[in-house]
C-alpha cells in the first residue's frame, strides 16, 4: 500500500496471526500519491479495538506482516506535491479514518464500501498502520491535524486522535445534551470519554456500566454513577429502578465481544452468530419511549435475539457508526488546548522507567524471556515493547486499568 525506500528501514508492529504481535524491520515509506504526507512518529498506542485483531475474530480479514495501529501523533516528515495544509516540521495527529477505501468486499456485506482506517484490516483497505517509526497518510490535507508544538503534552494529542474524537461522535449520534439522563455501557478509554464528555454537555446523570471496579472507580471520579453488572447482572431493570421513565439517551461502548450472557457466549463460539446483542438489548430496554441510542462498540457481522420489536414499539432512534474524525477537530483539539478539557486520564501507564520489577513482570512472561533479552529491560512505555502492551490490555492487566502511551526511538530523542 505504499512505494517502499530502497535502502531505508523502521521498526513496525506486524501482525503475525492471533495473540502475535512482533516488532520488525521493515522498508520505510515514501511519498505514493501527489497527496500523500510522511509522518515521523514520535508517539503512538493501542486501541482497544486493535484487540479484535489481537485475539484472532477477524483473522480472517488480516495479512500476516500487516502493520497495525490507528492511534499516533509526529512531525510531517515529507509532503507530496499537491499537499497544501501541512508542511516538513509540523505537529500533526493522524486522524484513523482514511477518506478512500480501494477494498470490495464491504460493498459485497453492507452494500456500500466506508471509509478506510490505519492498521485495521483489509476490509477497511489494508492501508499500512502508524504503530512504527513512519507512516505514509493519504490525503494528508484530510488526514492530519496541525497542533501546537509547544505546550501540550503527547498524552492530550495521542488521546485526541482516535479515543476522544470517538467519545465525541458517540455522544453526537446520541444527541447528548442539557439535563440529560444519559447510560454508557462499557468503561474503557472510550466509553469513559463518553461518560465525561456527556457531564462536559451537560447532562444531568450520567450511569457508567462495566464490570470491572478500577474503571467504575474512575467514572465517579467524574460524577458518574458506577453500576457494576456483577453485581447487578439484570442492568437494565436497577436502571430502570432509579430511572423509572428510563434513560434518555443509552450508548454502547463495549462491542460485539462483550457478551453477558451464556446464550450469546456459546452462540458466538460455535459460530452461530459474529456479534453479540446482550449489552445492546439492555440499552433498548433501560432508553425511554422516544429516547436516542448509540452504537460506538465496535460491530460487525449478525447476531441473534436482538430485540427489535422493543426498538420499533418503543419509537427509539437508533444510530451508529465509525467516527466522523474530520467533522470533530478543530473543536476538540481547541478545549484541549484550552485546558477546558482533558483526555489524557486514559493513559494510566505512563511508563516510569522500568515501572514493572522483574518479579512483577515474571506473572506475565516467561522467566527466561527477561533473562535472555526478550524485554530488554525497556520501560514498558518504549515502542518496541508495544506487543506487551498488547497482551496487558488484551488480558486487563494494564496498569491503571486502561492504556500506555508509548515513545518510538524519535519520540524518546525528544526527551518528551
Amino acid at each position: 500500500m505504499y512505494k517502499e525506500h530502497p535502502e531505508e528501514k523502521m521498526l513496525a508492529c506486524q501482525y503475525m496471526g492471533p495473540e502475535t504481535m512482533v516488532v520488525n524491520s521493515v522498508p520505510k515509506p515514501m511519498i505514493t500519491a501527489p497527496k500523500d504526507a510522511i509522518v515521523k512518529i514520535t508517539h503512538c498506542t493501542v486501541c482497544g479495538s486493535d484487540l479484535h485483531m489481537y485475539a484472532g475474530d477477524l483473522d480472517s480479514a488480516m495479512k500476516k506482516g500487516d502493520i497495525m495501529g490507528h492511534e499516533a501523533i509526529g512531525f510531517v516528515d515529507d509532503v507530496g506535491p499537491e499537499v497544501k495544509k501541512v508542511e516538513k516540521g509540523d505537529r500533526v495527529i493522524i486522524l484513523p479514518v482514511v477518506a478512500t477505501n480501494p477494498s470490495k468486499e464491504m460493498e459485497g456485506m453492507w452494500g456500500h464500501r466506508l471509509s478506510g482506517i490505519f492498521g485495521y484490516t483489509q476490509l477497511t483497505g489494508g492501508y499500512p498502520g502508524n504503530q512504527a517509526e513512519y507512516c505514509r497518510v493519504p490525503n494528508a490535507d484530510l488526514t492530519l491535524v496541525k497542533a501546537p508544538k509547544e505546550g501540550v503534552s503527547p498524552e492530550k494529542l495521542l488521546a485526541l486522535a482516535d479515543v476522544t474524537t470517538t467519545a465525541w461522535h458517540g455522544n453526537e449520534l446520541a444527541e447528548v445534551g442539557k439535563d440529560h439522563v444519559v447510560g454508557v455501557w462499557g468503561c474503557g478509554p472510550v466509553g469513559l470519554n463518553i461518560a465525561k464528555l456527556a457531564l462536559f454537555r451537560g447532562a444531568k446523570k450520567v450511569y457508567a456500566v462495566d464490570p470491572d471496579p478500577r474503571r467504575l472507580e474512575i467514572a465517579e471520579s467524574f460524577g458518574c454513577i458506577g453500576v457494576n453488572v456483577r453485581d447487578h447482572p439484570d442492568v437494565s431493570d436497577y436502571i430502570l429502578r432509579q430511572e423509572p421513565h428510563g434513560l434518555d439517551k443509552g450508548i454502547e461502548a463495549s462491542g460485539f465481544r462483550s457478551a453477558q450472557s451464556w446464550i450469546q457466549a456459546t452462540m458466538r463460539a460455535i459460530g452461530a452468530e459474529g456479534d453479540q446483542s446482550d449489552t445492546v438489548s439492555h440499552v433498548i430496554k433501560a432508553t425511554r419511549k422516544g429516547g436516542n441510542i448509540a452504537l460506538i462498540g465496535d460491530f460487525f457481522f449478525t447476531t441473534n435475539q436482538f430485540p427489535i420489536g422493543a426498538l420499533m414499539e418503543k419509537a427509539i432512534t437508533l444510530r451508529g457508526g465509525q467516527l466522523y474524525a474530520q467533522k470533530y477537530h478543530p473543536y476538540l483539539l481547541d478545549i484541549t488546548v484550552k485546558g477546558e478539557y482533558d483526555p489524557s486520564f486514559v493513559f494510566t501507564h505512563k511508563g516510569e522507567p522500568h515501572a514493572f520489577s522483574l518479579f512483577a513482570l515474571s506473572f506475565l512472561y516467561k522467566f527466561e524471556d527477561l533473562l535472555w533479552g526478550d524485554t530488554d529491560f525497556r520501560p514498558l512505555d518504549d515502542f518496541e515493547n508495544i506487543p506487551k502492551m498488547y497482551k496487558l490490555q488484551y488480558e486487563h492487566a494494564m496498569p491503571g486499568g486502561l492504556k500506555a502511551i508509548t515513545a518510538t526511538p524519535f519520540g524518546r530523542s525528544l526527551g518528551k
